[in-house]
């Protein structure tokens, strides 16, 4: 369970969820793509004893936001602005994700039709 992202066509060009991209970043974009660089520094999340499946490219919004909890606690409420900015970078990040597997999944078909063809 859980194997399969995205579209049921995945499937057909053998495309699985933790699977890396196989064709350059830069491809198809007419400007220079960054790479997406960790803010968090892996210290931080360990003492602030951040479990492992939440270090990802929003866990400096995590830390801000459990700072807050320690500060205010029990007023969390307090720290809305902070669990509102942690949030929204989890979204745009599935977002992202989502966007690359889909287009990991058409180059791939991409692939494979101009294989047949030739």
């Amino acid at each position: 369970m859980g194997q399969f992202m995205g579209s049921f066509n995945a499937r057909e060009v053998d495309l699985y969820m933790d699977d890396k991209p196989t064709f350059n970043p830069q491809d198809g974009f007419s400007y220079n793509r960054k790479e997406r660089e960790m803010i968090a520094k892996e210290e931080d999340l360990v003492s602030a004893k951040i479990p492992p499946k939440y270090r990802d490219y929003c866990s400096h919004y995590l830390l801000e936001y459990q700072v807050c909890r320690y500060k205010n606690m029990p007023l969390v409420y307090k720290c809305a602005h902070e669990k509102h900015n942690y949030l929204n970078c989890e979204h745009q990040d599935y977002i992202l994700r989502m966007k690359e597997f889909e287009r990991e999944r058409r180059l791939r078909l991409r692939e494979n039709r101009l294989v047949g063809v030739a």
